[in-house]
């Protein structure tokens, strides 16, 4: 049987936070988790929702001007991984082997740009997970225009892979089902499979995404949120001053 929803909750999750990239696209020399938001930083948003988890650990993955970043999250409890060079999300998890490996539970992978993540939204990611006995699983929505996201690619509506935008052919470009990049695994899964991902793609970045592709895909769960609103990234300003305007609706 799978642990209980509360007991994941107390004991059992840590939480690893992306947040290491520079945002080219904001064309700041601020690191992007540190733009504002009604005068609080995104990234004090991820942290907030992630303490109201009650996970074991959250270990902030920082990169690019990682002093500013460390010293901008002084009241949070948390733990740091180095990721020097971004070469994509996995490499940024493997940063994080001496805080997950030989560790029991589960790891949940949230993204420092997504400021509107709702607790509910992943305590269901969870309780999904739990009750399928999942090692792996992914937190998805339907969207109107799909540009820029991984898309989720199904057969019989059963689950077969996440493929990269710039990666995706022509078929694959129509799916309006969006990888979020938010993730919950199964933590043994995760640090056994890690190593299996290549950086054989367009970008020669390791991508997180291709640990899906040594899990048993019986084992992979993928929970559909409706709260679209809720997985906006940011990655220019323009995202991030619609995203301000919107914020009164989240308060």
């Amino acid at each position: 049987m799978g642990v209980s929803l509360n007991y994941m909750n107390h004991k059992d999750l840590r939480i690893c936070i992306l947040a290491a990239g520079k945002g080219s696209r904001m064309n700041s020399e601020l690191p992007k988790v540190l733009h504002k938001i009604n005068d609080k930083p995104i990234l004090h948003f991820v942290l907030e929702t992630s303490e109201t988890l009650r996970p074991k650990e959250i270990i902030l993955i920082v990169g690019f001007r990682k002093d500013m970043v460390i010293e901008s999250v002084d009241n949070f409890n948390v733990s740091f991984a180095y990721q020097e060079e971004q070469k994509g999300t996995a490499h940024a998890i493997m940063q994080c082997k001496e805080h997950l490996i030989n560790k029991p539970g589960h790891t949940l992978v949230l993204s420092g740009d997504v400021p509107f993540i709702s607790n509910n939204t992943l305590k269901n990611l969870i309780e999904i997970h739990n009750k399928n006995e999942s090692l792996g699983s992914i937190l998805s929505a339907n969207i109107e225009d799909p540009s820029g996201y991984g898309r989720i690619v199904r057969n019989d509506n059963k689950f077969v892979k996440i493929v990269e935008h710039k990666d995706a052919n022509e078929n694959e470009l129509k799916i309006n089902e969006i990888n979020s990049g938010i993730y919950l695994f199964d933590n043994k899964t995760l640090m056994d499979k890690i190593n299996l991902i290549k950086d054989s793609n367009k970008q020669n970045e390791f991508y997180l995404t291709d640990i899906f592709e040594f899990i048993d895909k019986n084992k992979i769960s993928v929970y559909n949120t409706k709260q679209t609103d809720e997985i906006n990234g940011i990655n220019t300003i323009k995202q991030l001053n619609e995203l301000s305007k919107k914020n009164e609706i989240y308060k």
